[in-house]
């Protein structure tokens, strides 16, 4: 499953699945999405999600396009990488479709999504440019002890802008294994991207955009990747 970016036939995004973590069980107060906040959206009451082109995967050395005229904003997301055919997955049997993990980033042309939003059309678009699935290196199971306790970690040009536990998921991976699998078939390569926490924000051409995903114990690195942002290239023939 280490090769899933040739061979997975599609990537599963769920969008708004950051509750504000634990202040809401002290609190007793009712759930916020975070990222859903930041978007003005409102709360979903089961989990959302859409699909990217597999032709979005970016790999390091390689660097994220901004195409021109457009506002790209950074998501860090947890990847689950499915290892095997299933329809109707039950969630106790979840686990057993999980081949690994990866570090990865959902990347969104903002403007060209709030346009999309504003008339009812789908996200495509803003959603599936080239480099616009930026992913980390396969992560075996072994190396994850508690995927409800990992800290996912953003920086800009050094600077922390999001920085979030797995543990604030409204809907946890196995229910985002279930519902995905109950309305399409999850196959071999497949990665669903588990939702990101909140400070999402702009990138620009000369930036660099580097990502951390840690045990929540231990603060124990686990993987991680370093992008530029650069302008999208003009037409070149041999891209």
């Amino acid at each position: 499953m280490a090769s899933f970016v040739k061979t997975g036939r599609k990537i599963v995004a769920i969008g708004w699945n950051y509750s504000c973590g634990p202040l809401c069980s002290v609190s007793g107060a009712k759930p916020l999405l975070k990222h859903a906040k930041e978007l003005n959206s409102p709360l979903p009451e089961k989990p959302l999600f859409f699909l990217k082109p597999t032709s979005s995967y970016l790999q390091q050395p390689g660097a994220i396009e901004v195409p021109e005229g457009t506002v790209v904003h950074h998501e860090i997301e947890l990847g689950v990488v499915i290892g095997k055919t299933g329809r109707n997955i039950p969630q106790s049997a979840a686990n057993s479709f999980i081949s690994g993990y990866v570090l990865a980033l959902d990347m969104t042309a903002r403007n060209l999504q709030f346009e999309a939003k504003d008339k009812g059309h789908p996200w495509t678009v803003a959603k599936g440019f080239d480099t616009f699935t930026p992913v980390g290196d396969f992560i075996p199971p072994s190396k994850i002890k508690d995927y409800n306790n990992l800290q996912l970690t953003l920086k800009v040009d050094g600077k922390v802008t999001q920085d979030g536990s797995t543990s604030e998921m409204i809907f946890r991976i196995p229910k985002l294994i279930s519902f995905v699998s109950s309305v399409m078939r999850l196959e071999e390569g497949d990665v669903i991207l588990t939702g990101t926490p909140e400070g999402v924000g702009p990138v620009v051409p000369g930036q660099i955009v580097e990502g951390t995903l840690a045990d929540g114990t231990t603060k124990e690195t686990i993987s991680s990747f370093r992008f530029p942002v650069v302008g999208r290239p003009a037409f070149d023939s041999d891209q």
